[in-house]
């Protein structure tokens, strides 16, 4: 970009900047000039996309004979102008106008490494492969987003500070050998001692740094066409030997056609542990929450029908499948499993304790119904469940009008349109019917922390800018973490390309995710979309 761009694009973002601080209605007629001068000096310097949109804009404003402006819609009405303008802070110009596309099938890595320069190199390698990753220097972290991310494909780095890779290994040992998660091990110790250990405690393979990174990127590949074909053939949830969801749509279109055929309706259940996060805090982590969770599944297969299904639909939740069965009918047997199951006592160490579930059930009597739309009534059921105190069982009722829970969405940038850019794009991520979204704007900590909007017991999305004059982006996330209801937050904090300590002490402090400067909307939005799955 040439000097006579580069002076324009200041001169267009000088005069957004001071039309969105003023807050102040922008007369018509500066409007125009604005974008007339813009289009007639664009395509002159070779800004020929700034210079298009901009006369298109001025055509619109032509038509559109408005008095004045409010700064919020002039800013909405600028976007794509904006966007360019901001080019340093949001990359690729050229992807704004494309189509979003975000595949279910996108593998996920988890990336453990306390070298923070060769994390941020790797996780940025394997992005451009298209995967989506995780990166983190902790291994605590890194045991935790193990169980919550469900990678394709585990690479740890074998020396840490913290605990060498061997000790992260030899604590999901037992694990993986329920879960098929290729591991591969990355150290500058390629002595056979090494090697062969970490072939003992489970490692699917081992790279020697520095690594020749084309061949490391096909190797991983391969492990994740592999995990990925596994995952297509098996029927089952590997660690609980419950039936898996890709197996449920096809059991449900089986159902239909019986529906089709003899006109008896069956039922679909949605089952969810209570407070099951409370047994990994209290009780020796997730090893405690997955025998849980295997004698959850043993119990229902034991008293259930033979011809019953019981499916793991993600995390504690679970789907019931009843053929053959009226709402009553379920309701009945659903209560009957709820009463034996809370009398079912657990043990850990000198510890004993209890524990229950939530439901939500419907009848499915339409061929027209959509595994979608059965999920979204039981679901809705199963939030009146837990709303109203857990431990209990509500019938669906498309009749019913169920409150929508409630996710909060804060944006805290001290650059006002960096944060109507973020808005917008969070405004469209489309979260499903179960979420209210409320979005919220804060130009930095202070204001967001004296604000009454965080003091609920909501779920809260936070995209935090690192570096702020008023309490930067650090100061900030570690306020969150102290807080008792920390679990409440999920952070994904932006950083400059070159602060490398700011990286690693976000890690430390708990970022679920960190993006660089100048990053693509497409790619926020993609992160955005992966760290949903976590919140619930």
């Amino acid at each position: 970009m040439d000097k006579y761009q580069i002076a324009l694009l200041a001169n267009v973002r000088k005069q957004l900047q001071e039309w969105t601080d003023q807050n102040e209605e922008i007369p018509h007629e500066e409007v125009y000039r604005f974008l007339h001068s813009i289009s007639g000096t664009s395509a002159t310097i070779g800004l020929h996309y700034l210079g298009d949109r901009s006369r298109e804009l001025m055509e619109a404003v032509e038509k559109n004979q408005k008095k004045t402006w409010d700064y919020s819609e002039l800013n909405t009405f600028l976007l794509d102008i904006i966007k360019i303008c901001y080019q340093d802070e949001i990359q690729s110009v050229e992807d704004i106008n494309k189509p979003i596309e975000i595949s279910e099938k996108t593998a996920n890595i988890l990336l453990v490494d306390d070298d923070l320069s060769m994390l941020m190199y790797l996780k940025e390698q394997f992005e451009k492969q298209g995967w989506y990753v995780l990166a983190t220097a902790s291994k605590e972290k890194a045991i935790t987003a193990f169980y919550e991310l469900k990678p394709d494909c585990f690479v740890v780095d074998v020396h840490m500070k913290d605990g060498t890779g061997f000790d992260i290994l030899s604590f999901l040992r037992d694990k993986t050998k329920q879960l098929f998660v290729p591991i591969v091990m990355m150290s500058v110790d390629n002595q056979r001692e090494t090697r062969l250990k970490a072939f003992k405690l489970g490692a699917d393979d081992f790279f020697v740094k520095p690594l020749d990174m084309e061949e490391s990127l096909l190797r991983i590949g391969h492990h994740i066409e592999r995990k990925q074909m596994f995952n297509s053939y098996l029927m089952f949830d590997e660690l609980t030997g419950a039936y898996n969801r890709t197996y449920l749509k096809e059991v449900y279109s089986q159902q239909l056609s019986s529906y089709d055929r003899l006109k008896e309706p069956f039922c679909l259940a949605i089952l969810d542990l209570d407070f099951f996060k409370r047994i990994n805090d209290q009780y020796d982590g997730h090893l405690m929450g997955d025998r849980v969770l295997q004698a959850f599944v043993e119990y229902m297969k034991h008293e259930i029908r033979p011809t019953d299904y019981i499916f793991r639909y993600g995390g504690e939740e679970f789907i019931l499948l009843l053929p053959k069965t009226n709402i009553k009918e379920a309701e009945t047997v659903l209560n009957r499993l709820l009463d034996l199951f809370v009398k079912k006592v657990f043990t850990h160490q000198s510890n004993s304790f209890y524990c229950s579930f939530s439901g939500g059930v419907v009848e499915v009597h339409n061929t027209e119904w959509p595994l979608e739309k059965a999920l979204h009534q039981a679901d809705e059921a199963l939030y009146i469940a837990k709303e109203s105190g857990r431990q209990k069982i509500v019938a669906s009722s498309q009749s019913k009008l169920v409150k929508k829970r409630t996710l909060r969405m804060a944006i805290i940038d001290d650059d006002s349109i960096i944060r109507t850019m973020l808005k917008e794009l969070l405004s469209k991520i489309d979260v499903g019917d179960r979420y209210e979204v409320k979005i919220e704007v804060f130009k930095d900590g202070i204001e967001f922390f004296e604000s009454q909007w965080i003091h609920s017991s909501d779920q809260y999305f936070v995209i935090l800018d690192g570096m702020m004059p008023k309490m930067d982006g650090l100061e900030v996330l570690q306020k969150l973490r102290q807080n008792k209801r920390h679990d409440q937050y999920t952070v994904i904090m932006l950083t400059s390309r070159n602060s490398e300590q700011d990286i690693q002490r976000a890690l430390e402090l708990g970022a679920d995710d960190y993006m660089t400067k100048p990053f693509k909307l497409m790619e926020l939005e993609a992160r955005v979309r992966h760290l949903m799955k976590k919140v619930k």
